[in-house]
């Protein structure tokens, strides 16, 4: 048992998109910035380690853990976070520590917590209790690496790991709720019941915010439209009040950086001016539909028409991704379902003693479910395939705030409650029980 109530615990959830973190008890997150970081090598060496290193460089950053482990003998990583990615630096590569929701990376998720208590929230770790949001689907080997990582390095007084889909449950005051989490790099849906996830009714899919981003932003390329980096032009006053926009070369900028600068325009754009239609897309129906203007930052002006409809349809009809160029689409996308198909799979696994609770408390979260209609258009398609009696009800919270920070806001919840102050899995339990110990006390 851990008996230190003085002191306020820490809430700390890393997402696919963002890490949040603030004090338990608070309604926000004090926090909150990207979970990628830019990183650059560093060679100790001489330079002859450099050619083969520039070559491992060069394929794809999204590659396993192999290139990584050779390398690291001579090579030390130098990170920046927050801010710090917002200007462009020589050969930095954006690399994020998720793939699918689970840690592929531990070095940059250590380098993100480092980040966020020490440099944003400007605690000592080892004052605080911990409260660290997980995937509701994380292995244990991942659950035991993040306890080791938390009380040997941070040497925390007290931990505990919970799942994503219970603290969504507890931000709404429901113990029992199916979880719809739509997030950065993936949708997951899980049954939550009496305050635990049932395991075996977790149903994922790859398609989240990012791969909705990366289909906005191919389909504007499509049409032609040039989407610039922010670093890549300044403008120049011709005369007063009219600007010339001059292109910029910067060489050695890694194609991550510039991609990671050209998502974070289409994310925006995406934001904007994309809502879910009322029924499925058809190209068809949809070909004269109004246009709505985005001003770009270089000063073009876009039109965007159908695709405000489309990309977000993509959800419930993942098949429209292999309709727009470019997107590889997943080899088989009959295997990726959409989100009303989720929602039922989720609810059939789950014991039929359960199920009507469980659609009459649909629960949103996540950054991508604050586009608009998308609670409406889920509530419609799962009644009309759901059985008869049911009474199927969506529940989004009003705020976008809410929304997207609901994991955060319920573990704030949680960590705060009096009742919660005997399940923290204390450092002398640590000392005593060893590391596996973890998977009996948070369960």
């Amino acid at each position: 048992m851990y008996g230190g109530d003085e002191v306020s615990a820490i809430v700390i959830d890393v997402g696919s998109y963002s890490c949040k973190a603030g004090y338990a008890g608070d309604d926000t997150p004090k926090c909150v910035f990207p979970s990628v970081v830019g990183s650059i090598e560093q060679t100790g060496d001489t330079d002859e380690a450099k050619p083969e290193k520039e070559a491992d460089s060069g394929s794809d950053p999204k590659n396993g853990s192999k290139p990584m482990d050779v390398d690291k003998a001579k090579t030390k990583r130098k990170f920046y976070l927050g801010q710090e990615l917002e200007f462009r630096r020589e050969h930095m590569e954006v690399i994020s520590p998720l793939k699918d929701g689970t840690v592929i990376d531990w070095e940059v998720v250590d380098n993100i917590w480092n980040h966020a208590f020490r440099r944003r929230l400007l605690i000592n770790p080892e004052e605080h209790p911990m409260l660290i949001a997980e995937p509701s689907t994380n292995s244990g080997q991942q659950r035991e690496k993040a306890a080791e990582l938390m009380f040997e390095k941070y040497k925390v007084p007290a931990l505990f790991l919970a799942k994503n889909a219970v603290l969504t449950s507890f931000a709404s005051g429901r113990a029992t709720s199916l979880v719809v989490d739509c997030g950065g790099g993936s949708t997951v849906v899980s049954a939550v019941h009496d305050g635990y996830v049932l395991q075996k009714s977790a149903a994922t899919s790859p398609i989240g915010g990012e791969f909705l981003t990366d289909c906005m932003m191919k389909s504007l390329e499509s049409k032609g439209v040039v989407i610039r980096p922010k670093y890549s032009f300044k403008k120049k006053e011709v005369r007063p009040g009219d600007y010339k926009v001059v292109d910029l070369d910067f060489p050695n900028t890694t194609d991550s950086y510039r991609l990671y600068c050209m998502r974070a325009i289409a994310s925006d754009i995406k934001e904007s001016v994309c809502r879910v239609p009322d029924t499925p897309f058809d190209e068809v129906a949809y070909a004269n539909v109004p246009t709505t203007s985005y001003e770009l930052p270089d000063g073009q002006t876009i039109e965007v028409g159908a695709d405000r409809f489309k990309i977000p349809d993509i959800l419930f009809n993942p098949y429209l991704s292999q309709t727009i160029p470019g997107i590889d689409g997943f080899g088989d996308s009959t295997s990726i379902r959409g989100l009303p198909r989720m929602v039922l799979d989720s609810v059939n696994r789950c014991d039929v003693d359960i199920r009507k609770e469980l659609l009459s408390n649909i629960l949103l979260s996540g950054g991508l479910s604050s586009i608009l209609q998308i609670k409406e258009r889920l509530e419609k398609e799962v009644l009309e395939e759901s059985p008869q009696n049911a009474r199927v009800k969506v529940l989004a919270s009003g705020s976008s705030m809410e929304r997207r920070f609901s994991v955060w806001i319920g573990g704030s919840i949680l960590a705060s409650l009096g009742s919660f102050q005997q399940m923290w899995f204390s450092k002398a339990e640590y000392e005593e029980h060893g590391v596996s110990y973890i998977q009996r006390k948070c369960p």
